[in-house]
């Protein structure tokens, strides 16, 4: 794992991958190097103008490359319904939970869910569990989960996945990606008891340079906290292109275990993967099992073929 990059990526070639929110920052550049690398990629982007740019930078970027934006709304279950019906393939060897909102002011989902708990886990749940069939039936498929650092701030309340008796966008946001953590760790349970290979795993960008950083403060017309959050991207924060390698490796490198998380090897900010330190609550079964019923009983999808 030492000084891994995106040089060192197996050939990809024959390999089909869905990377959500694939128009900018991290999903971009993940989905272009597998694409450089050989891979079919579907841009699953919530935009259509964002996403056919993003199509045309790629294909700019690599001019064989295989790519299509296929449209999916993360904050609306009947979009992850669709976008699942409609996957045109018989293999799924790559699906990568990349699309995220962070510390946004409290607002809900299509269905009535928070917005972050809803986009960052409820959507990718779904959306994971409508495509299992294809991952089942692929050999060596992966599932790749992005969380992030900040997930150790805050455990999940379980009895409160929604935020309902007091919103702090920041608590709100550290609970959905301990959530990530806790869907990995229950799915890699479920799919070991399964016999299945397919590996699921997490993955998370340490600070690294995207339009999330800076989106809140966008939306509540807040210039001079926009202007700060910018201003730390530039200073501190490594670019996307090094963002995006603990998702890379995870997704590709060889021997990956499941249920493992890697991330930038210095601190958990920068550098090159490496296993990332996880608050001990998100390998906890029992939380793991109430999420996953949880979770089920809300978007309504269970998964087909993994018992508890």
């Amino acid at each position: 794992m030492a000084g891994w990059n995106a040089s060192d990526i197996p050939d990809q070639s024959g390999r089909t991958a869905v990377v959500t929110g694939a128009n900018s920052g991290i999903g971009l550049v993940t989905a272009q190097e597998l694409a450089r690398r050989g891979a079919r990629v579907i841009l699953a982007c919530r935009s259509g103008v964002r996403g056919e740019q993003a199509k045309a930078r790629i294909k700019r970027e690599v001019p064989d490359a295989e790519v299509e934006f296929r449209s999916l709304d993360l904050a609306d279950l009947s979009s992850v319904r669709e976008f699942a019906a409609a996957y045109p393939y018989e293999n799924l060897d790559l699906l990568i939970n990349n699309a995220g909102v962070m510390a946004l002011p409290y607002g809900k989902t299509a269905d009535g869910f928070e917005t972050q708990f809803g986009v960052n886990h409820l959507g990718h749940f779904a959306l994971t569990g409508l495509l299992l069939p294809k991952l089942l039936d692929t050999p060596g498929a992966r599932v790749v989960s992005l969380s992030s650092g900040l997930h150790a701030m805050a455990n999940l309340d379980i009895a409160d996945l929604n935020s309902e008796r007091h919103y702090r966008r920041w608590v709100a946001y550290a609970r959905s990606k301990t959530a990530n953590l806790l869907f990995v760790h229950e799915l890699a349970r479920r799919l070991r008891a399964a016999g299945s290979d397919v590996v699921a795993a997490a993955a998370h960008p340490g600070y690294a340079a995207t339009n999330l950083q800076a989106a809140s403060a966008r939306m509540e017309g807040r210039k001079v906290r926009e202007r700060i959050m910018e201003f730390g991207n530039r200073i501190a924060a490594q670019p996307a292109e090094s963002g995006a390698l603990p998702t890379l490796y995870a997704a590709t490198a060889p021997g990956v275990r499941p249920d493992s998380f890697t991330g930038p090897k210095f601190q958990g900010w920068r550098g090159a993967p490496a296993p990332s330190r996880r608050a001990k609550w998100t390998r906890n079964d029992v939380a793991g099992e109430r999420l996953w019923a949880a979770s089920e009983q809300l978007t309504g999808v269970t998964y087909e073929g993994l018992k508890a």
